[in-house]
């Protein structure tokens, strides 16, 4: 079994937080893969389901964010799950937004999510990076990962949020390269190549007529007499 973990704060008041895009995370992919409801268990909620065939259990931590780790931990050991078996999703600030990137293992950089988890399972699960960008400055951090999402950055999060869905079987199955270009796809689609190809030649339909040549113009007869001819020449 494989363990998906989103991180967030519970509750109405946190859900369009910027430090809630793990939960968003998960909730998209087990909405689009067909899991089953979330219930609670492990000190937060939980749904199962498969992802191609990777049997999986989302995990939706219910203490705070600095408590995550207890409620990662309590569903570990119910499993006997090994910490490869854990990825986890969260908010990124050193990552442009929309920008995805996978680790294993590592340090906690700050995040209190992370710290927690790491205090108390170890460092050795892999985490799904979800950029959002940086304030500008240190001071600014709380409330800005505490703050919803601006409507203008609607597109590329819906873009970002499906990627992980078209990706989660390719992360589950550990083929972290073909989960990375499900995202891109979405996030960065390729430009249609046939902009930068010259324009086809239009070949005539095959009940068009052929366009008709005019008739050419008929000679006029000449009716005067060599002598008439000679004078003329001359006037």
């Amino acid at each position: 079994m494989k363990l998906l973990v989103g991180l967030g704060n519970p509750g109405a008041k946190y859900a369009g937080n910027r430090h809630n895009i793990g939960f968003m995370a998960v909730d998209r992919i087990t909405a689009d893969h067909g899991f089953g409801p979330w219930k609670p268990a492990f000190k937060g909620e939980v749904a199962e389901g498969r992802l191609g065939d990777e049997k999986v259990l989302a995990l939706k931590p219910g203490t705070f964010m600095n408590l995550s780790g207890q409620s990662v931990q309590a569903a570990m050991a119910f499993y006997k799950l090994a910490l490869t078996d854990i990825t986890v999703f969260h908010d990124e600030l050193d990552l442009a937004p929309g920008k995805c990137r996978i680790k294993q293992g590592g340090g906690h950089a700050g995040h209190n999510g992370l710290r927690s988890i790491s205090s108390t399972v170890g460092e050795g699960y892999g985490r799904v990076r979800l950029g959002i960008g940086h304030p500008g400055h240190k001071d600014a951090v709380a409330a800005y990962v505490l703050h919803d999402f601006a409507k203008a950055d609607q597109d590329w999060l819906e873009d970002l949020l499906r990627g992980l869905s078209d990706g989660a079987a390719h992360l589950a199955a550990g083929d972290g390269p073909k989960f990375l270009n499900a995202v891109a796809l979405r996030v960065a689609p390729p430009r249609s190549s046939d902009k930068a190809r010259p324009e086809a030649k239009r070949e005539p339909k095959s009940d068009a007529q052929p366009e008709a040549k005019p008739a050419p113009a008929a000679e006029e007869t000449d009716s005067r007499s060599p002598m008439q001819k000679l004078l003329d020449r001359f006037r």
